[in-house]
């Protein structure tokens, strides 16, 4: 009996460990609603947000704006560093433009709206590489290359999430030793 409980708890564990380690997010632009817009300043810039976060393949990227009045384009990294929005990958104008992330590296978004990137309405977001998954070190190179030297990214988010799974697996298997 004792030996079934604690192959139970190693399972419960398991079933923990994977589900805390590749749990897709959907990720608010800017953490809230209204962050696709021109930064009053350095420090309301999208890419200072996205230094602080972790992105993994798989995750979506939202953003939600005025349908009409402004768009989000998916570009190069050349047409980012040039605001050119002539040639965009992808070019989403629905106001509630979801993007998911289908590979590591680095995305470049720049405002369609005329002027807005110039005045800095653009983000730089880099996908940790998937054998990078379970490390707690940023394996990522800074977002804002093309503007100068940044903050290393870290995340509270993630830090929360994977001390929560062990806690949980931790019980679990503390559980199962006493059955």
């Amino acid at each position: 009996m004792g030996g079934c409980s604690r192959t139970a708890s190693a399972s419960l564990l398991l079933l923990f460990l994977l589900f805390g380690f590749s749990a897709a997010k959907e990720l608010l632009v800017g953490g809230k609603i209204d962050a696709w817009k021109i930064p009053s300043s350095e420090a309301d810039s999208l890419n200072q947000w996205a230094e602080r976060s972790r992105f993994r393949v798989g995750d979506h990227l939202v953003w939600k704006y005025e349908s009409g009045k402004d768009s989000v384009l998916e570009v190069t990294r050349e047409d980012y560093g040039n605001c050119s929005t002539s040639n965009p990958i992808n070019e989403y104008s629905d106001g509630n433009t979801k993007v998911k992330l289908e590979r590591p590296g680095p995305f470049y978004f720049i405002s369609g709206a005329k002027g807005h990137c110039e005045k800095g309405q653009k983000l730089i977001v880099v996908v940790m590489s998937p054998r990078h998954r379970y490390t707690a070190i940023s394996p990522a190179p800074s977002p804002a290359e093309l503007e100068g030297p940044a903050v290393a990214p870290t995340s509270s988010a993630t830090t929360l999430q994977v001390g929560l799974v062990t806690a949980l697996g931790v019980l679990a298997m503390y559980v199962g030793f006493l059955m």
